[in-house]
């Protein structure tokens, strides 16, 4: 049988696929969500790519593997929020993730009496499916559609909950905010929704051509934002403080030394809190002390993280530019200027410090002639 222009495509989207797997699995730049990510394309370029041999061959002995990878997207589904996870927390895959894995196993299990057949009642079968009957392993429709959005909403809920940490503890939120897994997510919830459509409509238009060729293009948008993704900074922990001494029960000696040197950074004409990308091994290494005594003061002297130690030196200092009636600047240039690259952090950071968000406490102060009024009068 010739090929057909979408089998075409979906032998270009396998080669795709097999190419955006290897570049993947070679990538540096989050490894582990990475590696996940590289699984899930391959084996989609592998579900393209026998679906592409049995229509174009259309031969019995080729439908098992058909129905094989048309269990496939059980995986789907989890694979992207495992993948998630991993960007998010910088966890690869365990063995307990196995867990995720259950819907494809039970649906396997499930459709076992295809694996059994022999020649002639696959043969039958495929001929069947050849025909168009809808009735054809159509009974896994409703589990795959539920199983596989239901991962694809708890990734979109993990995500939002990571750019809810971010804005509360980092000033650099945006800059780590995954906006391309709102892409991916919508991609696959455009694919699942014309499968819902055809297994539910027969429309000629929304056939499954149609829809294993938005597959193919959806492996090309896997490899324009996957490849083209920016490291995702897991929040740092500091290494290991050294066992305590015998008689050490309190602070370390070097505590106060330690103190007074952050304050010497973090004060001056040019405060090191003003960099915008600032993380607490920077500071460690300016400060000439290892790295899990910096953290350690800070927890234990300034009372909180290092995000919030640091954005509560930035509000401080945001608020007393935005008490000078001097300052013309507007409220986000000044959230710049102290360190801030996110306007909702900053807003959060502010209110939460404050009580009032950064323009309500730029309006509540008293008109510069006022204030200077009664300065005078106070005289």
């Amino acid at each position: 049988m010739p090929l057909t222009p979408w089998t075409f495509v979906y032998f270009a989207g396998a080669v795709q696929a097999a190419l955006l797997a290897l570049a993947l699995w070679r990538r540096p730049t989050n490894r582990a969500a990475n590696r996940l990510l590289c699984v899930w394309v391959a084996l989609t370029g592998i579900d393209l790519a026998v679906k592409a041999l049995y229509w174009h061959l259309l031969t019995p002995e080729w439908f098992r593997a058909y129905r094989f990878v048309a269990l496939f997207p059980f995986l789907y589904g989890s694979l992207f929020y495992l993948y998630v996870r991993a960007l998010t927390q910088g966890r690869g895959f365990r063995w307990r993730d196995c867990v995720h894995l259950l819907g494809f196993g039970a649906m396997f299990v499930a459709d076992g009496y295809v694996w059994t057949m022999d020649h002639a009642r696959i043969a039958a079968l495929s001929a069947r499916w050849i025909a168009g009957e809808r009735n054809v392993g159509v009974w896994f429709d409703g589990p795959l559609f539920v199983y596989s959005l239901s991962y694809v909403a708890a990734a979109l809920v993990r995500v939002h909950r990571h750019r809810r940490e971010l804005r509360e503890r980092r000033s650099d939120a945006d800059r780590h905010s995954l906006r391309w897994i709102d892409a991916m997510a919508g991609f696959q919830i455009a694919i699942w929704c014309v499968a819902i459509v055809q297994a539910l409509v027969y429309l000629p238009v929304l056939n499954y051509g149609l829809l294993f060729g938005l597959v193919a293009a959806w492996v090309c948008v896997m490899g324009w934002f996957s490849l083209g993704q920016p490291p995702v900074a897991a929040e740092e922990e500091p290494p290991p403080a050294p066992p305590a001494s015998a008689g050490g029960a309190g602070d370390d000696a070097r505590f106060d030394a330690v103190q007074a040197r952050l304050a010497e950074l973090m004060g001056g004409a040019a405060p090191l809190y003003l960099e915008p990308a600032l993380t607490i091994g920077q500071v460690a290494k300016r400060s000439g002390y290892p790295e899990y005594l910096v953290s350690a003061v800070i927890n234990r002297r300034m009372g909180g993280s290092f995000w919030e130690y640091v954005n509560r030196l930035r509000v401080e200092a945001a608020r007393e530019r935005l008490a000078d009636p001097a300052d013309a600047r507007t409220v986000l240039d000044i959230a710049y200027a102290c360190g801030f690259t996110s306007k909702s952090t900053f807003n959060a950071a502010f209110k939460r410090q404050v009580g009032q968000t950064p323009s309500g406490y730029r309006g509540s102060l008293p008109p510069p002639r006022q204030a200077a009024a009664g300065h005078a009068g106070r005289r």
